[in-house]
């Protein structure tokens, strides 16, 4: 589909280069993203909040379209950032549309409470079609498509099913214990919330390809059909084994049953499952996110290359002053770079030209992802 954004006129070739991405392919440089906001005289200001608290303000359709309206305005979408937003109520949402108790936080996260104090009660834990935040999720996503018109494309919220699902439900810790204790039990459940997963993104899927509009999230990659973020960040706490038995069957499902995908994987704890993850045909490519006190990318080469040796495209989360590293060490083919610390316009197009540079003189021996 063609859509025309006034905050982004080259938002078409950035899709290009975001699907080249996607199928390991490179036009005239890697997809590279990063913020930059115009200057403060050109920058209209954010709405107020009168909220009494941070929940009021996290449910408030107008005020979260009036905010996504203002941060729109006031940025530029440099290289291929995508003026993009999505209703956003926490990485828990799921859990909550299945009975746990959310709550917001002022710092811009929320979570819920466990409500699975024994498995004899695991029936009863459903996803409930009218819960009141799903319909919050339908209003905030119509308010953004509407409000959005010609200005920004709207994605969607951040689901986190399937195993970090059942965590939510039992607390990690007591989850971990039942991996090993109620096993049965547990590949029950996920075999439920898988069900009740597909249909509840086939609504939202459905509701913004009607709108005319591709399909993003959180993060904010875009493909005119099924795209998402696999993910499991309670598999830090589960060996390899146990990981490839219980969860990487489902993960797999999810990667088939999307057209194009990239996984989240969260901490060097997680690493064990990198291998296995790899094996995955249908999964187009992996974030690694290192999380915080492990910065410096030249710690996690190995980690990229052995991402792009195995055929798959890559995030690498990276400093401007880290570019040099990441084109002495890494092909350009199937690069998703995310770039921090740029400071200016100048610096901006500094770091495309260098990008630009890098492809007419890299060597053609990159790989070739196959997509089907």
């Amino acid at each position: 589909m063609t859509l025309s954004l006034s905050s982004k006129p080259d938002y078409e070739q950035s899709l290009q280069r975001i699907e080249a991405f996607w199928l390991g392919e490179l036009l005239d440089r890697p997809v590279v993203q990063f913020h930059l906001d115009k200057p403060l005289e050109e920058q209209i200001p954010l709405p107020l909040s009168h909220h009494t608290t941070s929940g009021e303000r996290w449910l408030d359709t107008q005020y979260q379209v009036e905010r996504a309206l203002a941060d729109c305005r006031n940025r530029d979408f440099l290289g291929d950032s995508l003026p993009a937003f999505w209703p956003n109520l926490g990485p828990e949402v799921f859990s909550a549309l299945c009975g746990c108790p959310m709550h917001f936080g002022d710092y811009g996260t929320s979570w819920t409470d466990p409500i699975l104090s024994d498995w004899s009660q695991a029936a009863r834990i459903t996803l409930d079609w009218n819960h009141p935040y799903l319909q919050k999720l339908h209003e905030m996503t119509d308010a953004l498509i509407e409000a959005g018109k010609g200005l920004f494309i709207t994605g969607m919220t951040d689901w986190h099913a399937g195993g970090d699902a059942i965590a939510a439900f039992r607390d990690p810790l007591n989850l971990a214990v039942d991996m090993i204790e109620q096993l049965p039990e547990v590949n029950q459940m996920l075999a439920r919330l898988e069900s009740d997963y597909y249909k509840l993104y086939e609504i939202f899927y459905e509701k913004l390809r009607v709108a005319g509009l591709p399909i993003t999230s959180w993060l904010t990659l875009a493909h005119d059909g099924r795209y998402y973020i696999p993910s499991n960040d309670f598999s830090i706490m589960v060996s390899r084994r146990m990981f490839d038995e219980v969860f990487l069957p489902g993960i797999q499902r999810e990667c088939q049953y999307y057209e194009r995908s990239i996984y989240h994987l969260d901490g060097p704890g997680a690493l064990r499952h990198l291998d296995s993850l790899l094996a995955i045909p249908e999964l187009n490519a992996i974030q690694y996110v290192y999380g915080a006190g492990n910065e410096g990318i030249h710690r996690w080469m190995w980690v990229y290359k052995k991402i792009q040796k195995a055929g798959k495209g890559i995030q690498v989360i990276c400093h401007l002053d880290e570019i040099p590293l990441v084109i002495q060490n890494l092909d350009p083919h199937g690069l998703f770079l995310s770039v921090e610390g740029v400071p200016d316009r100048d610096s901006a197009q500094a770091l495309l030209r260098e990008l630009e540079r890098w492809r007419r003189e890299a060597s053609d021996f990159g790989y070739q992802l196959s997509v089907k």
